[in-house]
């Protein structure tokens, strides 16, 4: 998937994954997706949270082993 990119935040603690993807966010093109690998157990409901509140889509939310993947679609204008 070409419009996607993957975001590796795995070590960092709240609030760093955040911030990261936001920052990810803000460089993509309007609905290409951002694929988080983080380990930070809050991050789950930062990203809830931030994705009701940003516009921006949270597609998936799951858990492998130690690692938490989000996909996140940046909003259309």
């Amino acid at each position: 998937m070409s419009d996607s990119q993957i975001l590796d935040v795995t070590g960092l603690n709240c609030p760093m994954p955040l911030l990261k993807a936001k920052q990810a966010l803000n460089a993509m093109a309007a609905a290409q997706r951002l694929k988080v690998l983080a380990t930070d157990p809050g991050s789950v409901r930062d990203f809830e949270v931030f994705s009701q509140q940003s516009g921006h889509k949270l597609l998936e939310s799951r858990q492998e082993g130690d690692t938490y993947i989000y996909v996140l679609q940046k909003k259309s204008v």
